[in-house]
C-alpha cells in the first residue's frame, strides 16, 4: 500500500487530496498511473502533462521500474501554471 498524494488539478479531478491505495510493489510509472486512473477515471485528461514524485523525487510516466515499500508517498503534480 502507497499513500498517493494528489495536487491542485488533479486534487479538484480526483475529489480527495490523498488516499492510501493497493498497488504491486514492483510497477513501472506508467503501470502505476493506470492504476491510479481505474480509480479515478477523470485524471485521464491530464495524462500528458502529469509527473510523479515518488519518496520525493521527481519520475516521468513511462517504463521506469519503481520498487514501492510499504507506506511509500506517490504525489500526482500536474503542471503548475504562474509567473
Amino acid at each position: 500500500q502507497v499513500s498517493v498524494l494528489y495536487f491542485a488539478r488533479s486534487a479538484e479531478l480526483a475529489g480527495l487530496r490523498c488516499e492510501t491505495l493497493s498497488v504491486p510493489r514492483e510497477i513501472t510509472s506508467l503501470q502505476l498511473w493506470e492504476e491510479i486512473v481505474k480509480v479515478h477515471p477523470r485524471l485521464a485528461v491530464i495524462r500528458d502533462q502529469v509527473i510523479f514524485a515518488v519518496r520525493q523525487e521527481y519520475v516521468h510516466l513511462g517504463d521506469q521500474l519503481l520498487v514501492l515499500q510499504p507506506g511509500d508517498e506517490v504525489a500526482i503534480i500536474p503542471p503548475i501554471s504562474g509567473g
